[in-house]
């Protein structure tokens, strides 16, 4: 059964660029370059049956390019609690939201149960085993700034991923266009 997530990609420059900031934190496994993106949707383990359902409600989703920016770090889960993910933010627009809520449509549409938790538009940097609170906060204090040019969205990706000891093997099962604006 194939494991899917659906996700905007970043720009390759991005990704280089983030990549330079690993190692920071003691014992932080950072998710590879090639692997990071705006997780729109994850969906889990399914049938073949879902997966076919799935891309033909998605190969009709429809919405306009608009620009996205990447801006600001912090960690999951927030309060007190020992951090267990970096982040780096998403600049929240109406657009994103739009297209993020359409996306959960089509899903329910393929006959997959609505997402309970709420939508939480951030890249993840890095996952934490340990509590490294003061390591956290170094970097968070270090990387507030941290910013990145607008780019544009033009496609949305239903991505495979296989679990393997070496880490997640993502493939890309359907891309789906921006509509010409």
């Amino acid at each position: 059964m194939p494991r899917l997530f659906i996700a905007i990609d970043i720009p390759h420059a991005i990704k280089e660029d983030l990549s330079q900031l690993t190692g920071e934190v003691p014992g932080a496994r950072w998710v590879p370059p090639d692997q990071n993106h705006l997780t729109l949707r994850f969906i889990g383990d399914v049938d073949p049956p879902v997966s076919a359902a799935l891309k033909k409600v998605l190969a009709s989703l429809s919405f306009l390019p608009f620009p996205l920016e990447l801006r600001g770090v912090g960690h999951f889960p927030p309060g007190r609690r020992p951090p267990r993910v970096l982040w780096v933010g998403i600049v929240e627009t109406p657009q994103l939201f739009q297209l993020q809520l359409n996306v959960e449509l089509a899903v329910q549409e393929a006959g997959i149960p609505p997402e309970e938790r709420p939508f939480s538009a951030h890249l993840t940097l890095a996952r934490l085993k340990e509590s490294h609170g003061s390591a956290v906060s170094r970097f968070e204090q270090q990387h507030r700034e941290l910013s990145y040019p607008p780019f544009q969205v033009a496609q949305v990706i239903l991505f495979s991923s296989v679990l393997t000891p070496q880490g997640a093997i993502h493939r890309k099962e359907l891309v789906v266009p921006a509509a010409a604006p």
